[in-house]
């Protein structure tokens, strides 16, 4: 009896003694299964490596990395801004000014930003301004205020440029404030003022010179037609005679005696 219930008991024991490790098994390779699946979005990318080799990029959508011998890196696709610090640069006359910008930047490469820069958003903000620095220092004070387009441009053009082997495009560069000193501030203030000066005297000069020639053009006229020049007398009269508070004296065609036109102010 106790012989077969021995027998009995030794397989139900060794059964349980296989399913705990089968157990232990299972739940390892569940682990093992979630760590490997991984969720890249629609505007990123995974860069994959496997004992080190580049094998590729990946995503979007399930992605599978093994476990200890795969390593990734994300990389974000989206549009990027950052701003360049205020940057004190002293400009081609020789006037120093405050200068910050705006670079707006996208990852084209994500193979190429991980590879070929360690740091690509670090780099990009240093080589921006660096480059601010010099566009900057290359011209003058007039042409940083008036031609802000063209040296957007011209910035947007250079960091294009270099940042094109990290697989980065660079879509847009704004200068965003120029400050200048306060005491150049005043001086362009007065030179401002004196180009308005400047102007009115022109704008009065051509008034006065187009002024003289219609003169000269009636003068010839009326020296052609003396009637026109009576009626044009004739008419000043009546205009002047509106204010009822003067009195003109004028030539008549008696030379002996005068005329005298009065409108004088009626008395209350």
């Amino acid at each position: 009896m106790l012989l077969m219930f021995s027998m009995l008991l030794f397989p139900a024991v060794l059964g349980l003694e296989s399913v705990v490790p089968l157990f232990f098994i299972i739940l390892l390779l569940l682990i093992i299964l979630s760590s490997s699946i991984k969720v890249v979005t629609e505007y990123e990318r995974a860069v994959i490596f496997r004992l080190g080799r580049l094998i590729g990029i990946k995503g979007p959508g399930v992605v599978i990395i093994l476990p200890i011998i795969d390593r990734r890196r994300v990389i974000d696709l989206r549009l990027v801004t950052f701003d360049v610090p205020k940057q004190r640069i002293i400009t081609k006359d020789n006037v120093t000014v405050d200068v910050d910008a705006i670079v707006y930047f996208r990852v084209t490469d994500p193979q190429m930003a991980v590879v070929k820069v360690k740091d690509y958003f670090t780099a990009s903000a240093l080589l921006a301004q660096t480059t601010l620095r010099d566009v900057i220092g290359q011209v003058e004070l007039d042409d940083l205020l008036t031609r802000r387009d063209e040296l957007n441009k011209r910035l947007q053009q250079i960091l294009d440029e270099a940042t094109e082997p990290w697989g980065i495009k660079v879509t847009t560069v704004a200068l965003r404030d120029v400050v200048i000193p306060e005491m150049m501030q005043r001086a362009i203030a007065k030179q401002a003022e004196a180009e308005r000066e400047r102007r009115s005297r022109i704008i009065a000069a051509e008034g006065e010179l187009m002024a003289a020639e219609k003169m000269a053009q009636a003068a010839d006229y009326y020296a052609k037609h003396p009637i026109a020049l009576r009626l044009r007398e004739l008419q000043t009269w009546s205009e002047i005679a509106r204010e009822k508070n003067m009195i003109v004296v004028t030539e008549s065609a008696s030379k002996e005696l005068g005329t005298v036109l009065g409108i004088v102010k009626k008395q209350e």
